[in-house]
């Protein structure tokens, strides 16, 4: 069945203010949650916090004081879905544990994004970023087993299989490398920029999420291995917003956030599994109708164009978590040895790789390879989820 959020019309703003109580949201249960439920979470946590930077970004470059009192009434709801929706998380939970999981939503959708994406430019800068998060999920079920003497297998459930992906410390590249071209905004599948601002912002959330809870821990490997990998997202972040074409107005921009969040929320809201959660998936798209609205009324003023010249004319399929082994397999047996030149990708390391690596790494085993080795020294074994079978790559099969 077909739906245009341009012809749907949502909860009127004034209407959509929630006080404590309605706030005051019960957290998924981590264990007999769908793993999925909470992948969902965590994206559309992501896609908030994005929704709210943007707005602030675009207040602060604007003179008129009325579109910024527009932008903040917006924003504050805004504000309210990001609060309900992070903390659906349970506190249960530790750091490591949503960690993994924040992997299992980069593993995961990255690679749904990757195969559904119609430009293949645009495809393999999807294809090249899962195979380094695939590694970083690694590295940390490894980090959770001996820190907190737990199996990853109980976060994801056997959906993702965890296996070495790209080697970590082949993901530290000199930052030009990280610039990729951007899509033609007037040229491309109105699906290619959905996609590039849905995962744009999850790995931004990774980054921000990493960088604040790495310093939390006191085992000397865990803080570095969150250094390491935080410093990663940074590199992933980059390369998906570099994507974007800069040539969109801000108009352009806030009309494809609200977009987006209504394409999202329909998408979780119909594959949810969990009706409690399904209901503020549910409630949220009806928010974010009205704040489409909105944001198209703005571009009509101040841009003068109708929105409907650069959004699609109904929203695609729904986005879907689902298992993506037989994919993510194919793309290590085919693309583990990639990294990036320029805005391309080849599979000979270069001077500027070569000399990058040397500098980060001065000589020693970054954290990622250390936690394996420490890892190794306490149970002899590294650890693996592999449901589908050895590695494709045999140089990464267990020794």
């Amino acid at each position: 069945m077909t739906f245009n959020p341009l012809e749907q019309r949502g909860i009127p703003l004034d209407r959509q203010l929630r006080n404590w109580r309605e706030l005051n949201v019960e957290p998924i249960d981590p264990d007999r949650c769908d793993p999925y439920t909470r992948c969902r979470v965590i994206t559309m946590n992501g896609i908030e916090v994005e929704a709210i930077l943007f707005s602030h970004q675009l207040a602060r470059n604007t003179v008129d004081p009325e579109i910024k009192r527009q932008l903040a009434q917006t924003r504050y709801i805004e504000a309210q879905q990001q609060k309900v929706v992070n903390w659906l998380l349970p506190g249960l939970s530790s750091v490591l544990e949503t960690t993994i999981a924040y992997e299992q939503v980069a593993v995961d959708l990255t690679a749904w994004v990757a195969r559904m994406e119609p430009d293949p430019y645009l495809k393999q800068a999807y294809q090249f970023g899962v195979l380094e998060d695939f590694d970083h999920l690694y590295r940390y079920a490894n980090l959770y087993e001996m820190i907190e003497h737990r199996k990853a297998e109980s976060i994801v459930d056997n959906l993702t299989e965890v296996m070495p992906g790209r080697p970590t410390r082949y993901h530290h590249r000199d930052p030009v490398d990280n610039v990729r071209d951007p899509y033609a905004k007037d040229q491309a599948d109105p699906l290619s920029k959905l996609h590039a601002l849905t995962i744009m912002s999850t790995e931004q959330q990774t980054m921000n999420f990493y960088m604040n809870t790495g310093p939390t821990y006191m085992e000397p490997i865990a803080r570095q291995l969150y250094q390491e990998i935080g410093l990663i997202e940074e590199e992933h972040v980059t390369h998906y917003e570099s994507l974007v074409d800069p040539g969109e107005t801000w108009w352009e921009q806030l009309v494809n956030h609200e977009y987006n969040e209504c394409y999202l929320y329909h998408s979780f809201m119909e594959q949810e599994s969990d009706p409690k959660v399904k209901a503020i998936w549910e409630l949220h798209l009806n928010m974010e109708l009205e704040h489409l609205h909105i944001a198209c009324d703005l571009m009509r003023r101040l841009d003068g164009r109708e929105p409907a010249e650069v959004l699609a004319p109904e929203l695609p399929n729904v986005l879907t978590f689902e298992p993506n082994k037989a994919y993510l397999r194919e793309l290590l047996d085919t693309q583990m040895d990639l990294t990036t030149l320029g805005a391309g990708y080849v599979r000979e390391a270069h001077e500027r790789f070569e000399k990058m690596q040397e500098r980060i790494h001065g000589g020693e085993n970054p954290p990622s390879d250390r936690v394996m080795h420490e890892h190794d020294d306490m149970f002899g074994r590294e650890y693996r989820v592999q449901t589908e079978g050895e590695h494709p790559d045999p140089a990464q099969r267990e020794k």
